[in-house]
C-alpha cells in the first residue's frame, strides 16, 4: 500500500529525537516489506529509500496530503481532516481537558488507558542503527538519558543513586551548566555530561554501562531509552510510572519511588545478566514488531473501522511531580 507518514520536525534525527527515530525505523521496515512509504515533514529532509515532501503548517492538510496516498499516518494531532483514511500517533502527555481525534494511537498500556483507550503499539528500535553490543565488556559506570533540562525526568534523581552506591555517572542528554530551564550547575565530579549525542557515541556509553538510572517524576508514555538501554544489556532502575511497569519486569530491572529501595538495588546490579536484558529488547521491541502491529491498524482504517469508540481525553490530571521519596 500508499502510506504517507507525517510529522512537523526534521528526519532524519541526527542526534536527540525519539520521534523521529521511530517514524524513521517504522518507514524503513515499511519499505523492506514493500510498501510504497512517503514522508511529509520539515524543510531540510532527506532520505533514501521514501520519497519526501515538504510539510507547511499553515496549509490545510488536505491540500498537502498527495492524492494517490492509500492511508495517512500522523505524529501529532489534527483537525478537520477528511481526505484520506488515517491514524495519530499521541508521543506526548496531552494536557487535561484535550479532545483527541477517536484514530488515535498511544505508545504503551498505560498511556491509552489514561485516555479512556485500550489502543496502543509499543515502540521498537531497528538493530541496524546500533553496533551489535559486546555483552562481555567491562561496565565502568551508570548512564542517565532523556533531555536533563526537564525536572520530569530527575537527573537529579540519578545523580544521588549513582553517587550513593560508588558508581560514576554518564548523563546523556544534558550539560553541567544549564541556563535553558533556569540557572542550573552540578559541582558533583562523579557526573560526566556528554550532551546531546548521536547514536556512535550513545553507543559507546552504553555498552559499558552496568544500568540505565531513570527515575522520571511523571507517567512516561514510553521512553525509547528504555529499550535502547536494555538492547546493550543494561538493567533499567526507575520508578514505576507511566510505561515502566509494562516495560521493565523484575527479571531487567527494578522499579521503586524510594530512592534507597533503588541504591540498595543498584548495589546488587550483577545479579542482572545483561544478555537476558538484550535477549528480552530482541524479543519485545523490534521494528519488525512495530510495523506488523501498524499494518493491522492501517487495514482496519481502510476497511472504515473507527479505532476507539469515544474520543480519547485524559480521564484525570496529575500533579506536576509524581512522589519521589527517601
Amino acid at each position: 500500500m500508499k502510506i504517507l507518514i507525517v510529522n512537523n520536525t526534521m528526519i532524519p534525527a541526527a542526534k536527540y529525537g525519539g520521534t523521529e527515530r521511530v517514524i524513521w525505523w517504522l518507514g524503513k521496515e515499511l519499505n523492506r516489506l514493500g510498501h510504497d512509504i512517503t514522508y511529509l515533514v520539515s524543510e531540510g529532509s532527506a532520505c533514501p529509500f521514501a520519497k519526501v515532501l515538504v510539510y507547511n503548517p499553515a496549509i490545510d492538510m488536505n491540500l498537502q496530503v498527495p492524492d494517490d496516498v492509500d492511508v495517512v499516518h500522523f505524529h501529532f494531532q489534527v483537525s478537520g481532516f477528511t481526505k484520506k483514511p488515517y491514524l495519530i500517533n499521541v508521543h506526548n502527555n496531552p494536557g487535561y481537558g484535550q479532545v483527541l481525534d477517536q484514530n488515535s494511537v498511544f505508545v504503551s498500556a498505560d498511556h491509552a488507558a489514561r485516555h479512556g483507550s485500550s489502543v496502543f503499539i509499543h515502540h521498537g528500535l531497528d538493530p541496524d542503527d546500533y553496533p551489535r553490543p559486546d555483552l562481555q565488556q567491562k561496565r565502568t559506570h551508570t548512564h542517565f538519558l532523556a533531555k536533563a533540562a526537564w525536572r520530569v525526568k530527575n537527573v537529579k534523581g540519578a545523580i544521588d543513586i549513582a553517587t550513593q552506591t560508588g558508581n560514576k555517572l554518564v548523563v546523556l542528554g544534558g550539560t553541567r551548566l544549564n541556563l535553558k530551564m533556569g540557572l542550573r550547575f552540578t559541582p558533583n565530579l562523579n557526573v560526566r555530561f556528554k550532551g546531546m549525542v548521536d547514536n556512535a557515541q550513545k553507543s559507546v556509553v552504553l555498552n559499558a554501562s552496568k544500568a540505565l538510572l531513570f527515575p522520571v517524576l511523571w507517567h512516561e508514555p514510553f521512553g525509547l531509552a528504555i529499550i535502547e538501554s536494555l538492547y546493550f544489556g543494561c538493567p533499567v532502575f526507575g520508578t514505576p510510572y507511566g510505561s515502566l511497569p509494562e516495560l521493565v519486569p523484575a527479571e531487567v530491572g527494578l522499579l521503586s519511588n524510594s530512592k534507597t529501595t533503588l541504591i540498595t538495588a543498584l548495589k546488587n546490579v550483577d545479579s542482572f545478566s545483561n544478555q537476558h536484558c538484550h535477549d528480552y529488547a530482541m524479543e519485545h521491541f523490534t521494528v519488525q514488531k512495530m510495523a506488523r502491529r501498524y499494518l493491522e491498524l492501517y487495514e482496519k482504517i481502510l476497511n472504515g473501522e473507527t479505532l476507539n469508540p469515544v474520543s480519547p481525553a485524559l480521564k484525570e490530571a496529575s500533579p506536576k511531580y509524581l512522589p519521589w521519596n527517601a
